[in-house]
């Protein structure tokens, strides 16, 4: 080898959460992770990633295969993700003094996730790497009015993480690899807040206090129906993480690959803008003063005021086992099994600043697996084409699924196809479609009169279309 040259108190809960673990389920690897952290590997439905190590792009999947590369190479990687999620209406109920709503419309949009790879072995044993790639993002939305809506209409995910790796060769047919990763998480978020319940309650305590009669209070009440606060939370922070792997050639046709990459922990810090309403309906000119001085009393309220929130959260660690064998000049056959330690998450814990108390979402993630299957049948000595199949488990419970997590378990169908133009140039195409499974929902966020219940089931799929460039040095 030649050496060369990253509403109230559960508003915070329901929003703020969703920072991390809001809506990304709905598209791309379990709960909200991304498994297309390259598109070469796309067209097999990423089977044999911890041993395949066809490209730099082994970085991310398991570091020790870098050192297998023979001089610098450089991959720039891109996939379109397109998701697709439907809410099936049956038996919703509105939130009080509120219209139930819509379904919601298509939440799915496409979304450009990329990568970038370079690698550089500097000795016969030892090789450098670094990867810039994203591994959790989505953004979804559903249509403004739709039933849903105190629970959840916008959630934007982004992510960065930069992942610098070393490979060594301490043996000729063991490799072995580490790296760091640096990661940034950036998210906002919105929803509706009940803001004619919080009303209406304002309104039962000032009968109760004896400062308006009870007869009065039916016509306080109606005249904030329909009212609606809005939510906007942003959030971010920044962590550190770290990767292990393993190579192993246990004959010439055949390698064995295991990988472990650690959990990360957020201190999310973010903040949370409310927008009250202005002013009740029509009331008679008597009541009017009234019904100001409770609206004033209601903004005021901590949980319908702006300010800081905060969130801790340990994203899950994952390892994975994979095996390649190169049956002749033709074929090769992939296929791996990959662990995610959701059980991390059991609780989204939010902390107020403005005075409210801590608001808990229970989440209850359960451990997940991935298995995969794949193959590379090597047409000439330009094309390579691919396919695979891939069952991805979710870790949401059936009970616990929520309209910013309508995540189900999915199966994937992928075929790709690389294109050599020389030694040092290569084009990779490929395509995937997940089935996901229909999720049932029975989700009032705690409180069917606050925020409604939302009943029904949620109709999912995703198409990922990828491309990438490879660049090897000669």
């Amino acid at each position: 080898m030649q050496p060369t040259i990253v509403r109230r108190r559960r508003v915070a809960a329901a929003v703020t959460a969703a920072c991390l673990a809001a809506a990304a389920g709905q598209a791309y690897g379990s709960a909200f992770a991304l498994q297309e952290q390259n598109a070469s590997g796309l067209g097999h439905a990423y089977a044999g990633g911890a041993a395949a190590a066809e490209d730099v792009s082994t970085i991310f999947y398991n570091p020790a295969g870098l050192v297998r590369l023979q001089t610098m190479q450089v991959v720039l990687a891109g996939n379109v993700i397109c998701p697709s999620a439907k809410f099936n209406n049956n038996g919703s109920q509105p939130a009080a003094f509120q219209p139930l709503g819509g379904t919601g419309g298509d939440a799915g949009s496409c979304a450009v996730v990329p990568n970038m790879y370079i690698g550089i072995p500097f000795t016969d044993k030892w090789s450098f790497g670094l990867g810039v790639n994203v591994p959790y993002g989505l953004k979804t939305e559903y249509d403004d009015g739709w039933m849903g809506r105190f629970q959840g209409l916008k959630s934007e995910l982004k992510t960065i993480n930069v992942n610098p790796a070393l490979s060594w060769e301490p043996t000729k047919n063991l490799t072995v690899g580490a790296g760091v990763s640096w990661q940034k998480i950036d998210a906002t978020l919105t929803q509706q807040i009940n803001y004619a319940a919080a009303f209406g309650q304002g309104v039962g305590q000032a009968v109760a206090g004896g400062i308006v009669p009870g007869a009065v209070a039916p016509t306080l009440v109606g005249s904030a129906a329909g009212l609606e606060s809005h939510a906007n939370i942003n959030g971010s922070d920044s962590a550190w993480g770290w990767d292990v792997g393993v190579l192993w050639q246990f004959t010439e046709q055949t390698r064995v690959g295991a990988s472990y990459r650690s959990k990360i922990k957020y201190h999310i810090d973010g903040t949370i803008d409310i927008s009250n309403p202005g002013s009740l309906g029509t009331l008679p000119a008597a009541l009017a003063p009234v019904g100001a001085a409770i609206m004033q009393q209601v903004s005021a309220n901590p949980s319908l005021r702006s300010g800081s929130v905060t969130l801790d959260i340990e994203m899950p660690d994952t390892a994975n086992v994979s095996i390649f064998h190169q049956f002749n000049n033709k074929w090769d056959v992939m296929a791996d099994i990959q662990y995610t330690g959701w059980s991390s998450i059991q609780e989204l814990r939010i902390n107020r600043a403005s005075g409210a108390p801590p608001a808990v979402t229970p989440e209850n993630f359960r451990n997940t697996w991935r298995y995969s299957v794949g193959a590379n049948y090597r047409y000439s000595d330009a094309w390579t084409f691919r396919g695979g199949l891939a069952f991805d488990q979710s870790p949401v419970r059936d009970q616990d699924r929520t309209p910013r997590l309508p995540d189900s378990d999915r199966t994937w169908i992928a075929v790709g196809a690389q294109y050599r133009f020389s030694p040092s140039v290569a084009v990779d195409f490929a395509y995937s479609h997940i089935f996901i499974k229909d999720g049932s929902i029975n989700q009032n966020a705690g409180s069917t009169a606050a925020n409604g219940l939302l009943a029904g089931s949620f109709e999912s799929d995703v198409n990922i279309f990828g491309l990438q460039l490879t660049y090897t040095a000669k």
